[in-house]
């Protein structure tokens, strides 16, 4: 790079794809900040649909990596992996990008992949006992740690 600036919407909107590490903790345990990078390509909201995890922005500007919770006629509704609260309605015309594989320890992994469509589906229907669960899953690891 030449030190220019370089925006994700403009890369995404000539086709190409992006690789990116995804900030703050909204879509932990998927994303840990530092470690996994999401590789995005431009988004077709006729395309889109539950579990996928899209990039939008937001009437604020910010730019945002979340899972679809649901798409119904005014919008997209959608939750991170960390979250259950729901935001939405968002507009079709705010996503710019949607997640198509992610890498973790250097391992690219194709959100086409069995193992994580049965991940990501289980996920959102554990979303009312996210927090709990992630608890005691803490919990149990601070209880394994040997002193």
């Amino acid at each position: 790079m030449d030190g220019k600036k370089v925006n994700i919407e403009t890369l995404l909107r000539e086709g190409k794809t992006v690789q990116i590490f995804p900030q703050g903790y909204s879509m932990y345990p998927m994303f840990v900040p530092g470690r996994d990078e999401a590789v995005i390509a431009a988004a077709d909201t006729e395309r889109l649909h539950r579990g996928d995890v899209a990039l939008y922005r937001r009437k604020s500007g910010l730019l945002v990596l979340h899972r679809i919770w649901k798409k119904k006629k005014d919008g997209f509704y959608m939750v991170g992996d960390h979250q259950t609260q729901i935001e939405g309605p968002i507009e079709p015309e705010r996503f710019v990008g949607v997640l198509v594989a992610f890498v973790r320890n250097g391992r690219r992994i194709d959100v086409k992949n069995p193992m994580y469509r049965a991940a990501a589906g289980l996920w959102l229907l554990l979303r009312p006992m996210r927090h709990a669960l992630m608890a005691a899953g803490a919990a149990v690891k601070k209880g394994m740690k040997i002193h």
